[in-house]
């Protein structure tokens, strides 16, 4: 949860959120069968062509808690992001660390742990990506790790991306949590692009700006 002090207004994050919301409930009414194959990604769907899952995937949830913890942390820091880099940014941005999260997730259940079936659906990706992007935004701005502990937001980051590097290789050991690790990983590193290549070079032109924030980065 982000302890900014930043003005919140409310645009694409809560239509992201009603969208997240409604396939949630789709969940509870729909063949198993029919929402697994069209709102969870696997290397096994997309080789049967299931290409619209890369990004399906990413609005989906299945059960409360997941649901419920991805929605209050896309409002902490999906708010703050879409005010400071304008709706139609924070839109690409979404999209490209679902793809890439997506991606990440097929890949690394594929090739590393030999899991071609197995799915994975949930916002944690691109919310990843969101994270990254508000924490090389805002370097020193505090926020909770685990809702607790106070760091400042790119130290906390990069811990979430220490534990699931972690937790990526412990699975590959034949143990860990059944989280996708590689799903976080790809919605990092797809954040960490957008903001060097998109973001940054346009806060570069604005440092000289009479106003500009000085907790920018």
């Amino acid at each position: 949860m982000c302890e900014c002090n930043n003005v919140i207004t409310w645009r694409i994050v809560p239509v992201f959120m009603f969208i997240n919301l409604g396939i949630f409930v789709v969940w509870n009414f729909a063949p198993l069968e029919w929402m697994t194959d069209n709102f969870t990604v696997s290397w096994s769907l997309l080789a049967e062509g299931r290409y619209w899952t890369l990004i399906t995937a990413a609005f989906s949830h299945n059960w409360l808690l997941h649901f419920l913890i991805n929605m209050l942390v896309l409002r902490s820091f999906g708010s703050t992001v879409e005010l400071s880099i304008g709706t139609r940014n924070f839109i690409q941005l979404y999209l490209f660390a679902a793809l890439i999260s997506s991606l990440g997730h097929a890949l690394v259940s594929n090739f590393i742990l030999g899991l071609p079936k197995m799915g994975a659906l949930g916002a944690s990706g691109p919310i990843a990506g969101i994270v990254l992007v508000f924490a090389l935004m805002f370097p020193r701005e505090k926020i909770l790790l685990f809702g607790i502990i106070p760091l400042p937001a790119l130290v906390g980051a990069l811990a979430f991306v220490g534990l699931d590097v972690w937790g990526l290789i412990a699975q590959a050991e034949g143990g860990g949590l059944p989280i996708g690790h590689g799903a976080h990983l790809g919605g990092a590193l797809a954040g960490t692009i957008y903001y060097f290549k998109r973001i940054r070079p346009s806060l570069i032109k604005l440092r000289s700006m009479e106003g500009w924030p000085q907790n920018w980065r």
